[in-house]
């Protein structure tokens, strides 16, 4: 068996929900190809897409368009959106793709390979199993208007929402949202985990009754840290810690490195593959509202303080987490750091929060998606 998994470079969620589901197909012994979609046009158009991705996340652009979306997305189904429109017109690369390489099957983690393979449905020229995974607790805009055989959404509380929104019910599987098994589905032992941190950083060591944050932006180093990592050192103790991951922007990095360097209570990081160790050594996590970090973090059963999301999708991811007890959502930097304090300091709570993630999350997600593809590709 052969799969074909299709992604994009809009954030590396996306790319890193691709990943997760290829070493779950490895370990199975399943053929499997990751590609980038828009790479089937030409690299430049694939970076143009992304640039203008994180451009419009730093404006009011992705909202703007989100909500374009969402009032497209409620017209008939017989009006084609300009998203589906753009994404037909390399339909037959993709299709080109599929052929030459004997796919047995393909899975999207993004729209945009999933309206190209509609239009390839809508013209019979796609005979092999399609499943569309969702990366996000709610139901994209343009979603709709595709036509996979299957829809993996993250939640079975989302089903009537994406059945009233147009996907037909029998095609929605509640599986999860896929991400490392192997790094996020078990914890190291804390203690473990921050003389690894320690080591890997050149950080001096704190004592056992320290209390370490955690602040993650997103590849993109996406909100308002500075406000946050401020209100944090002001508050804490000599010996707690506050770390900061900044992703792809160094502009970041360096603007909090001159603000907060010469506290030693601060560590700030660009990119890093150390994410599970940092959470594991972690008491509290402050994160963007984005689906892929929100499942990797309630794996690891890690108290959770959502900051400002990106308008439109990651406003629902945090709706979903708050009223799912799984996390705590505001946008005050005040607010922030003493939901944290009381997250370390009232156990119940603390409990509370882990016991609804454990209740809410799927653990062997990728498996399930494994199993969902070789039963559809049997029939």
């Amino acid at each position: 068996m052969k799969t074909l998994i299709l992604s994009c470079n809009t954030g590396e969620g996306h790319n890193s929900s691709a990943r997760a589901l290829k070493k779950a197909m490895d370990s199975q012994g399943i053929e499997c190809e990751v590609q980038d979609t828009l790479a089937l046009i030409s690299t430049d158009v694939s970076k143009n897409v992304s640039d203008v991705y994180v451009y419009s996340t730093k404006s009011s652009l992705f909202e703007k368009a989100y909500r374009i979306g969402e009032t497209v997305s409620s017209w008939e189904n017989s009006v084609k959106s300009p998203v589906y429109m753009a994404n037909k017109l390399y339909a037959k690369k993709l299709y080109d793709k599929l052929t030459e390489g004997g796919y047995d099957a393909v899975i999207c983690v993004h729209l945009f390979p999933a309206e190209a393979l509609t239009a390839l449905r809508r013209k019979a020229r796609l005979d092999i199993p399609s499943v569309f995974v969702m990366t996000d607790y709610t139901c994209i805009p343009f979603l709709p208007e595709t036509e996979l055989d299957r829809y993996v959404i993250a939640h079975e509380d989302l089903v009537e929402e994406f059945v009233e929104k147009g996907i037909p019910r029998e095609k929605i599987v509640p599986l999860g949202i896929p991400v490392d098994e192997e790094r996020y589905g078990t914890r190291l032992d804390r203690n473990a985990a921050r003389a690894l941190v320690c080591d890997e950083f050149a950080w001096e060591p704190s004592s056992e009754e320290s209390r370490w944050f955690l602040i993650m932006g997103g590849s993109m180093g996406f909100g308002n840290m500075g406000g946050l990592i401020s209100t944090l050192l002001q508050r804490i103790q000599p010996d707690d810690r506050v770390i900061c991951i900044c992703g792809r922007n160094e502009v970041q990095k360096t603007s909090l490195l001159e603000e907060f360097g010469y506290d030693g209570r601060f560590l700030a990081t660009g990119f890093t593959d150390r994410v599970p160790e940092l959470m594991d050594a972690s008491d509290v996590l402050f994160s963007k509202p984005g689906g892929i970090t929100g499942t990797e973090a309630v794996l690891k059963n890690i108290p959770l303080v959502h900051t400002s999301p990106i308008p439109g999708l990651e406003t629902y991811n945090a709706r979903f987490f708050h009223y799912h007890n799984m996390s705590y959502s505001t946008s005050d930097p005040l607010m922030q750091a003493e939901v944290a304090l009381r997250l370390c300091n009232d156990a119940s709570w603390r409990e509370r929060m882990v016991q609804a993630q454990k209740r809410n999350s799927n653990s062997r997600c990728c498996r399930d998606i494994t199993e969902l593809v070789l039963t559809l590709t049997r029939k």
